[in-house]
């Protein structure tokens, strides 16, 4: 007999049970090293939460009604539960707060194309430590806690969620064309970026610009720029690339077209890559306003990596070596 589980989710069997808390246990480790207590949150906040957040690309996976009548949601991510508790469990605490956890989160995918909507997270949050050190801190934290679990090819994309935003403002780009530009520059797709900014009644020289900054990916040169309105950006990432050790500085991979869901993040964001993977082991960035929406408005920073994708990349490096 088939028993069915739902779309999107899948059973762990006790091999490789193993070697995921294998991988978490070196996660921790080094969670614990850097000085991050662990919390636990639960598993479902109130839809009102998600709502403060102003969260609108992030669609719940599940929704029910308590006894009440409230509406609850599966959480999404951690970092806005950990934003609901710093606000009222840590509202008079001394920043800076270093907080991790290890939890499964649910969101809205498409199962059909391989994307799960369970997934295990291992991540950080490093709330009231501004920029660019704190930046520095959580890519350091990062790049440890991925060697500690023994993956040695990866990379991490660094971008600036401000970035592009800035370059629409800078040449007066209206709402709902920039809303469909960004829409394309969060998918890669470049030619649906091309076909947007032509329709957006912009110049010809001004919309080669701004197709051809988010194809900038490279090293610390990447970072040369004469354009006015990237130069905060740009000198930022800079700023983070010097504070950090040079084994650190050579994982980075400068990408001035780098967008992450949710819309939440402020300025620096990162993606981790590896060969043996076709997709994001994990990623982060800054996000310096969202603590303020709970009623303690701190900056903040953090990341979060998929356990079984690291474990996946893991394999595929075996394999390949």
């Amino acid at each position: 007999m088939i028993h069915p589980i739902p779309s999107g989710t899948r059973d762990v069997l006790p091999d490789e049970m193993r070697e995921l808390r294998a991988i978490v246990e070196a996660i921790r480790a080094t969670f614990d090293a850097h000085g991050y207590g662990e919390v636990s949150t639960p598993a479902l906040e109130y839809a009102s939460v998600l709502e403060r957040a102003e969260l609108a690309e992030a669609r719940p996976a599940y929704r029910l009604f308590d006894e009440s009548g409230e509406v609850l949601v599966l959480r999404s991510d951690m970092t806005v539960p950990i934003a609901r508790l710093v606000a009222t469990r840590y509202a008079d605490a001394a920043a800076p707060l270093r907080f991790c956890y290890f939890a499964h989160a649910w969101r809205a995918v498409r199962p059909q194309r391989g994307q799960s909507r369970e997934f295990l997270q291992a991540g950080i949050e490093l709330v009231g430590a501004p920029a660019p050190e704190g930046t520095a801190q959580a890519l350091t934290v990062l790049c440890a806690a991925l060697d500690a679990t023994g993956l040695r090819d990866y990379r991490v994309g660094m971008g600036d969620a401000s970035l592009y935003p800035a370059l629409l403002d800078s040449f007066g780009v209206a709402a709902p064309a920039r809303e469909r530009i960004l829409y394309e520059l969060g998918t890669r797709d470049f030619v649906g970026l091309e076909r947007e900014l032509g329709a957006a009644g912009l110049s010809a020289q001004d919309a080669a610009l701004l197709l051809r900054v988010p194809q900038e990916r490279g090293g610390i040169d990447v970072l040369e720029t004469s354009v006015a309105p990237l130069a905060d950006a740009v000198a930022g990432l800079a700023a983070i690339g010097e504070l950090v050790a040079p084994e650190v500085a050579a994982r980075v991979i400068y990408d001035l077209g780098l967008s992450r869901p949710p819309g939440y993040y402020t300025g620096a964001i990162f993606e981790v890559y590896d060969p043996a993977l076709g997709a994001p082991i994990g990623g982060g960035g800054r996000y310096d306003e969202l603590l303020g929406r709970f009623g303690r408005p701190l900056p903040a920073v953090g990341f979060a990596v998929d356990v079984e994708r690291v474990h996946l990349a893991l394999t595929g490096e075996e394999r390949r070596s």
